[in-house]
């Protein structure tokens, strides 16, 4: 018989990452979502406007809010991933969402439920475009 390992307790949090097609913002929570850990985004990383959706800036800001996240005793982050949406945004995340993803579960962080919390319009105002559409 094998001398059994020590049981870590696992402490969960919740990281909701919005990745727009100009920005990626990470949010770390608690798991109630009231309590923040920390943020992070890909503006704060790079210098370059274009860069901050990228995946690159993306990586940079969850490997830095997964570092705060782990001293602070945070072993496993439910994900919720939000896109633009609304009646006029993209209803598929950004570029960087994946990135975050994977450098978080790459510093040892557990990844538990994935879920996707974009908005979606009940039919609520007009959109934009006027009757005939967008002439280009």
């Amino acid at each position: 018989m094998r001398p059994s390992r020590p049981v870590r307790q696992m402490r969960w949090g919740i990281i909701y990452i919005y990745a727009s097609y100009n920005n990626t913002i990470l949010h770390i929570t608690d798991i109630t979502g009231s309590e923040t850990i920390t943020k992070a985004s890909g503006g704060m990383m790079v210098k370059a406007d274009r860069m901050e959706s990228s995946p690159t800036a993306a990586m940079m800001a969850a490997k830095k809010a997964g570092e705060i996240a782990l001293e602070k005793g945070i072993t496993g982050l439910h994900v919720k991933i939000r896109a633009p949406g609304g009646h006029n945004g993209p209803h598929n995340p950004g570029p960087g969402a994946q990135a975050a993803i994977r450098a978080l579960s790459r510093m040892g962080i557990r990844i538990g439920m994935i879920e996707d919390v974009t908005t979606i319009p009940h039919d609520g105002c007009r959109k934009k475009g006027g009757r005939r559409g967008r002439r280009v």
